[in-house]
């Protein structure tokens, strides 16, 4: 149902409402039954209101089916209204009414689905942010695509949407990544030393320290040159190359997935900026920190968190919180109001620390910040399968499947709908024979199929001789012969879809517009099979045109916020 037409709907039955003797500012909620036989829309208003006006909830039912009768008699929005088990009032919209979806697309375009809602609200969405220490995994993969696709999702919504990177380029990681390329430069060049126990041992840190040896200068995407001094007794040099050279490689695979960032922040800037020892001494002041055995601790039970945390160690080093609190109280400083981070499960426990610092440490700086910011997506992890075996590890990284690895295997497209299609907190097994198939059972395909078979439509109808009309020549069609159970199934459908985009934002559920646009080729496949499009009566063939350009829009608009591909052609014989 169109936002419009649902207003109209929730304001008729508020009348009803009161005429019946109702509370005053009784919520009036409205949804899709499950079964289609039961209407196009339902409310259980009646049920709700029994206890308060105590009566039956058909008794209720019955009066605001009666009164809405009466209020929308001389109105051809409903086809009919009716009560339904112990008080469901189910409602059937009129053929007309539903046909106004097609006319609403037509005019929209590409713009249909899209809400002012949020206009000019600011917010950030942090995913990725993977150490500079070697390729991206199928976690950083599952996190780029939630967080790219979660991002188009707010901008439909009016949101204005930063994407950002934060790179963990400080810390001890970093100094075993140099000592490891440095290890390798060293065996490269004939002499003999003992590896690291930390260090990384992926044949990528080899690639790293043989460019570095032949000085090969990197330049960085954001415009910078790093340039080797070939020296492998210059740690420092090394290190500000390895860190480069791999920057580089995860923007390449990530470019790859189709993922692009707005901004990237640099840990390092917390430390030469002083905002980690700003965040420090603010939670100092606000008096919820103290000292034991040499270090100190913040006291975050008094923010809800099941045990005090460390914050500075007995070694002069920061625990890994801190840094992400002087991080948020940045986001929140730089205007944010709003942010959500999209992380791997298993930074949950880390979510209480971090907002208990952020709280603790926000008096001092003046800052208003909200108890749940930031908002967490978490996902889990994800098993590869191909050929019908566990893919277990990926010898260029010396550890698991990689982001580009999945890339390579299946597409972008694939890839991106694939880590998608499951809720971000659902365990699933990435089927690489599943994603490569020509069949309904690959969702990707199942979309892009529906597509390519309406463009296969348009192709026909010219090969016919009849005109396949622009949007602007459709509005001028007749609508009224869009009259069988499955081009009205099809319109509902439709009318559906800016409603998905607004709770898939509100929910952070991206796979809810996959789960979406499968219904919508469903339907679409379904009126294909029972209804001939290219008939010789004009009238008809327009008419169903028009509602098929309405589809193939629809289906585009989605497929943009999922970031895949809209082909007009498949591997499939298509004959209509």
């Amino acid at each position: 149902m169109l936002a419009s037409q649902k207003k109209y709907v929730q304001d008729l039955i508020s009348e009803a409402l009161r005429e019946i003797g109702a509370p005053e500012g009784t919520p009036v909620y409205l949804e899709r039954p499950k079964q289609r036989s039961h209407g196009d829309v339902a409310c259980n208003v009646a049920m709700q209101l029994a206890k308060v006006m105590k009566e039956p909830p058909r008794s209720i039912a019955a009066k605001l089916v009666s009164k809405l009768k009466e209020l929308s008699a001389n109105s051809d929005f409903f086809s009919c209204i009716e009560i339904a088990g112990p008080g469901f009032i189910n409602i059937n919209l009129s053929e007309a009414t539903k046909q106004e979806v097609v006319k609403q697309i037509l005019i929209q375009q590409d713009q249909y689905g899209f809400s002012h809602a949020h206009k000019g609200e600011s917010l950030l969405l942090e995913y990725v942010s993977a150490n500079p220490t070697g390729p991206l995994h199928l976690g950083h993969a599952r996190q780029g695509a939630l967080g790219d696709v979660l991002a188009n999702l707010f901008r439909s919504q009016g949101y204005q949407v930063t994407r950002e990177f934060y790179y963990n380029d400080a810390g001890v990681q970093i100094h075993n990544l140099a000592i490891s390329v440095q290890a390798r430069a060293k065996e490269l060049q004939g002499q003999q030393v003992s590896f690291p126990e930390d260090g990384y041992r992926g044949e990528y840190v080899k690639e790293v320290a043989q460019d570095y040896i032949d000085r090969k200068p990197v330049q960085t995407f954001d415009g910078k040159l790093v340039e080797s001094s070939g020296d492998t007794d210059d740690l420092e040099n090394i290190r500000q190359y390895a860190v480069a050279y791999l920057r580089n490689e995860q923007n390449r695979d990530l470019n790859a997935l189709g993922v692009h960032f707005d901004n990237y922040y640099l840990e390092s800037s917390l430390y030469t900026d002083h905002r980690v020892d700003k965040a420090v001494k603010a939670i100092m002041n606000a008096g919820k920190t103290y000292e034991e055995k040499g270090a100190l601790w913040f006291r975050s039970t008094d923010y809800g968190d099941d045990k005090d945390r460390v914050m500075k160690k007995n070694d002069g080093s920061y625990t890994y919180f801190v840094p992400d609190v002087a991080y948020h109280l940045a986001k929140f400083e730089r205007g944010f109001n709003r942010a959500i981070n999209i992380q791997g499960t298993d930074h949950h426990g880390t979510i209480a620390r971090v907002r208990a610092g952020i709280q603790a440490a926000s008096a001092a700086f003046g800052f208003d910040i909200p108890k749940d910011f930031p908002q967490y997506l978490l996902h889990t992890m994800l098993q590869v399968f191909k050929g019908g075996e566990l893919v277990k590890m990926s010898k260029r990284s010396g550890t698991g499947v990689t982001l580009i690895d999945l890339v390579n295997w299946v597409g972008k497209d694939a890839a991106r709908l694939f880590l998608v299609n499951r809720k971000a907190d659902a365990e699933f097994n990435f089927d690489v024979d599943l994603a490569l198939s020509q069949s309904d059972e690959n969702p990707v395909y199942y979309l892009q199929y529906a597509h390519a078979r309406i463009c296969s439509i348009f192709a026909q109808a010219q090969e016919k001789g009849f005109t396949v009309p622009s949007m602007d020549t459709a509005l001028k069609f007749s609508l009224s012969p869009l009259n069988t159970q499955t081009e009205l199934t099809l319109m509902n459908t439709l009318s559906d879809y800016p409603e998905t985009l607004t709770n898939a934002a509100e929910e952070l559920a991206p796979h809810a517009l996959v789960t979406y646009l499968k219904l919508l080729s469903s339907d679409f496949h379904a009126f294909y099979n029972a209804e001939r499009v290219l008939v010789d009566e004009p009238v008809t063939r327009n008419a169903r045109l028009a509602l098929l350009l309405a589809v193939r829009q629809v289906l585009r608009n989605g497929f943009k916020i999922l970031g895949i591909s809209a082909p007009e052609r498949l591997d499939r014989t298509i004959e209509q």
